[in-house]
């Protein structure tokens, strides 16, 4: 198993800036695809996964551009796909969260399993089960998830176990443009999660209960893109945190949010 040796002569000090969360900036990317017109996003970090994540939205015809900044806009207005092939979902199991935005929005998409051909029980059938309760039809051929729907998804009342933090991001994406009301039992609780349904509300969405295990979500007919800055990662802010406890440092650690690191900080 690879391990990073770090030997530390002397303290820590001076000032370190928290990137956005990776966890947080990948479902919102997938969530682009909901909106009817151009989201443009900042605080996204520069990783290989988001540099996959736009190349699988581009493969489906998503426009993309860049700033100055490095900020990104995403223009999901004309999709070319509703295809997300297995060349790139093997390179990022992340990738399947485009499954509830094409089949909420377009009503089909052809997503490739994270494992391929897998046989069993999948890591993804809680993701499946509860889209199938919105009333997709969903059948799994030659290791992708092919789904559809007639007309749009209806609201369901859907459990999940175990807790799932890309279970709950897919269903409740679909979720937003279906019709009627859904309810997510047993959601995952993270920041991340609720970043997600913080970013959908302001496109215009109807998600109320964040931050606890039961997400409602009344459906609305249309999202419209907007402006959005992705949170800082708690994770990279903790570790920081963590290397300035143990050095006996004074680190400064700045663009973080207090209210995430609580285990950490408390």
């Amino acid at each position: 198993m690879d391990k990073l040796v770090v030997n530390c002569q002397g303290e820590l000090s001076g000032s370190i800036e928290i990137s956005g969360a990776k966890n947080a900036a990948l479902p919102i990317l997938m969530g682009c695809l909901l909106a009817e017109t151009p989201t443009r996003l900042s605080n996204v970090p520069h990783l290989m996964d988001v540099t996959t994540s736009i190349q699988l939205l581009a493969s489906m015809g998503v426009e993309v551009l860049f700033d100055e900044n490095l900020n990104i806009e995403l223009d999901a207005s004309h999709l070319t796909s509703k295809e997300a092939p297995y060349e790139l979902v093997n390179t990022m199991r992340a990738s399947i969260l485009v499954l509830g935005p094409l089949l909420g929005r377009f009503g089909e998409a052809k997503v490739s399993l994270p494992g391929g051909c897998a046989i069993g029980s999948r890591p993804v059938d809680i993701h499946i089960h509860g889209m199938q309760k919105m009333g997709a039809d969903i059948q799994v051929e030659q290791g992708y998830i092919i789904a559809k729907s007639n007309g749009r998804l209806k609201g369901a009342d859907i459990s999940m176990t175990p807790v799932t933090v890309t279970g709950t991001e897919n269903l409740l994406m679909a979720a937003v443009l279906a019709e009627g009301t859904t309810y997510l039992r047993n959601a995952a609780r993270e920041p991340e999660v609720t970043d997600l349904a913080e970013f959908l509300n302001k496109m215009g969405a109807k998600i109320s209960g964040l931050g606890t295990s039961t997400l409602v979500i009344e459906g609305v007919e249309r999202l419209t893109g907007v402006e959005y800055s992705v949170i800082p990662d708690r994770i990279e802010a903790g570790t920081y945190l963590a290397a300035a406890a143990v050095t006996k440092s004074k680190l400064t650690v700045t663009k973080v949010n207090p209210e995430h690191l609580t285990v950490v900080v408390v």
